[in-house]
């Protein structure tokens, strides 16, 4: 059974920095593109950043863009959200996602197979 476990989320100040990890336990996650995803309360579950198999390539939602940055460890099986200059806005469950290949668009949540629990990062104003 594939895992896919958050952490690093909590309270933070507006201005202030959070670091999440996601280890994957999906033997090709070196293989597979990765991407993060957030829900604010009362919202949908929306595209955040992703990752190609080998870190080449990025892609970031506009409201998250020169904040956020995503990156990938495969020895580790773990990719990272780096998330600078957090907003009240930023409030939500983050969730990673891992892809094992699909025609769906890359921000799109139906290109996504495997996701984990979430993990609740709260920014105070």
């Amino acid at each position: 059974q594939v895992r896919m476990v958050e952490s690093g989320g909590g309270v933070v100040q507006a201005g202030g920095s959070l670091r999440l990890s996601c280890e994957a336990s999906e033997r090709t996650f070196s293989l597979d593109a990765m991407a993060w995803f957030r829900q604010a309360p009362g919202k949908g579950r929306g595209f955040i950043a992703r990752i190609s198999w080998n870190a080449a390539n990025t892609v970031y939602a506009d409201s998250v863009k020169g904040r956020f940055t995503i990156s990938r460890d495969n020895a580790k099986n773990t990719v990272y959200l780096q998330m600078n200059g957090l907003k009240h806005e930023d409030t939500a469950v983050y969730y990673c996602a891992q892809d094992r290949g699909s025609a769906y668009l890359p921000t799109s949540r139906d290109a996504y197979s495997y996701w984990g629990q979430g993990t609740r990062v709260t920014v105070s104003s």
